[in-house]
């Protein structure tokens, strides 16, 4: 019998919804809750993930501050930039799409944020408050997929959770939201030895590769009955495609999640759930 879905576009609509009213009520306090996007460079994916992020924001009440800077942009001229965002009492939220240009680094770029103002969860600021439970704005992959487990009422305390994964972007996060619910954590990655051996293993697996060439998580990796989580996206014969063969993993698995239509939605859903919430604090400040 197969197992559920795990709906992300269902569940990012109820926190679209949520975000929609909780905007409202500071639009009724004369605060208006404003995104700015930086995008450097002509990247086609970059340019399409900010035009929706973008299209969101209008769904939801949220304005936006657009910038679109040229790939010959200089480390100093992304830094003034964000400089003057940081400053502007308009703008609630700062948005950088990575990856940058080479001349560019993105350490520097996203420590540049202030953190009051980084809706991604990437400064070094909001990263250690994670590490301490401490964090408000927090990177928007990891909090989608908690939000996933937890509204499937999916346990976590004591299960054993395979991460594929350890990006800052996704897979260090999760550790610590992870842990914060009490779960045994694993971290596997490109270097991992008998990773076929360690999945079988787990109660729970969120994996995040991204390319087929290299990896794909088949049924005969999971247990019966695990929880699958797939965080990756890749193009596969001109399809958009995770880790996972989703109609075959469904099969085995007690839950699992698409690509598309799983975390994707759920990542835009917690940059704009920041974002009003940076607004929120901001005017609490001030």
């Amino acid at each position: 019998m197969a197992g559920t879905k795990i709906d992300g576009l269902l569940v990012s609509a109820k926190i679209r919804q949520q975000v929609k009213m909780a905007a409202e009520e500071l639009k009724a306090k004369n605060i208006q809750p404003c995104l700015a996007t930086v995008l450097v460079g002509d990247n086609p994916a970059s340019a399409t993930y900010v035009k929706n992020k973008q299209k969101a924001c209008a769904e939801v009440g949220i304005t936006t501050k657009d910038h679109k800077l040229a790939g010959s942009t200089t480390q100093s001229e992304l830094n003034s930039l964000i400089d003057t965002l940081n400053k502007d009492p308009e703008v609630h939220g700062i948005l950088v799409q990575l990856p940058l240009p080479s001349q560019c680094s993105e350490f520097e770029t996203t420590s540049r944020i202030s953190p009051q103002k980084d809706v991604d969860g990437l400064t070094p600021q909001n990263s250690g408050l994670l590490s301490m439970k401490k964090a408000v704005l927090v990177a928007c992959t990891p909090s989608g997929v908690m939000e996933l487990l937890s509204h499937y009422s999916i346990p976590l305390q004591g299960k054993n959770v395979v991460i594929i994964n350890r990006s800052n972007l996704v897979g260090k996060p999760l550790i610590h939201l992870l842990l914060e619910k009490n779960a045994t954590v694993t971290v596997a990655h490109s270097k991992t030895e008998n990773l076929e051996e360690i999945c079988k293993n787990a109660d729970i697996i969120i994996t995040g590769v991204g390319d087929r060439t290299k990896f794909t998580l088949s049924p005969d990796m999971i247990s019966d009955n695990a929880i699958v989580i797939d965080v990756a996206t890749a193009r596969l014969d001109g399809k958009l495609v995770g880790d996972c063969d989703y109609e075959k993993i469904i099969q085995k698995a007690s839950f699992a999640s698409p690509v598309p239509g799983g975390v994707g939605p759920m990542t835009i859903a917690m940059l704009l759930k920041n974002t009003v919430t940076a607004a929120s604090l901001y005017h609490g400040r001030n």
